[in-house]
């Protein structure tokens, strides 16, 4: 996906999120994410887009000001504009850029526009899976985009930006060559990820590992993103050290706050 397909999913799938949220309750528990109520979910979503909207429109390479909170909606009545324009507002920024204006980004890679549209479609794809669990929502993505959301999580997880800036993640992640395989099997997927010293590798290859996990994408997704236990994903299939995998999901989990 480019940054315009990137951002089209971003205007779609936040109208879906936003039509779920319209008036509910401030306070529904979203047991995805156990610290946070539906209203937390929503300022999160709503901000980060704001975020992004001031990091690109302003083509800022110091991030300081982006991060200023953004002012959140007065109720549960005012999500749905709120979320919609968020998305609508993040999408005009990038009309006066391209992909290769400097702006900042915590991956190490000096990716810029293109990494946060990838973010922006990475975010909304996963938090729709918390809307969907809090309400209880069936959730649902076309095998396309749950690929190319699995994509940016793990690209993001195991980016040299976040190894260097969350110590535990890399303590617990530091490894001597361990090696698990995710494919997907309904649409074209697969990711090989070498657990290495001093980081982790990251290929978008088929490859013999230490443990193969293949299912659906959108299954792979939720389950990658802890989203949804391996226990309640059947249609996964685990093959070699399953312990491996287990460590692997107990610690690809994001920081909150």
């Amino acid at each position: 996906m480019d940054t315009s397909a990137y951002l089209k999913a971003v205007i779609e799938q936040t109208g879906t999120l936003a039509d779920w949220v319209d008036g509910k309750d401030a306070s529904t528990p979203v047991p995805t994410c156990p610290e946070w109520t539906l209203s937390d979910l929503v300022e999160h979503v709503g901000g980060v887009q704001r975020m992004v909207t001031t990091l690109v429109g302003e083509r800022l390479v110091d991030p300081t000001k982006a991060f200023e909170p953004a002012s959140g909606p007065a109720g549960p009545g005012e999500w749905r504009q709120w979320l919609i324009d968020g998305a609508a507002e993040a999408r005009q920024a990038y009309s006066s850029v391209s992909d290769d204006t400097p702006v900042w980004d915590p991956s190490g890679a000096a990716a810029g526009v293109p990494f946060w549209a990838r973010r922006l479609f990475g975010e909304m794809c996963v938090h729709r899976a918390d809307a969907a669990a809090a309400l209880g929502l069936p959730y649902e993505l076309p095998t396309d985009l749950a690929v190319a959301a699995l994509s940016d999580w793990l690209d993001t997880m195991t980016s040299r930006g976040y190894w260097e800036n969350v110590p535990r993640f890399a303590e617990a992640m530091t490894g001597d060559g361990q090696t698990l395989h995710f494919h997907a099997t309904d649409a074209p997927g697969e990711w090989l990820a070498r657990r290495e010293k001093d980081g982790i590798a990251l290929e978008r290859v088929h490859g013999e590992a230490d443990v193969t996990v293949s299912g659906p994408a959108t299954d792979l997704l939720l389950v990658i993103s802890r989203r949804r236990p391996p226990a309640d994903a059947p249609a996964l299939d685990v093959q070699g050290d399953r312990a491996l995998f287990e460590h692997w999901i107990d610690h690809m989990d994001w920081v909150a706050g």
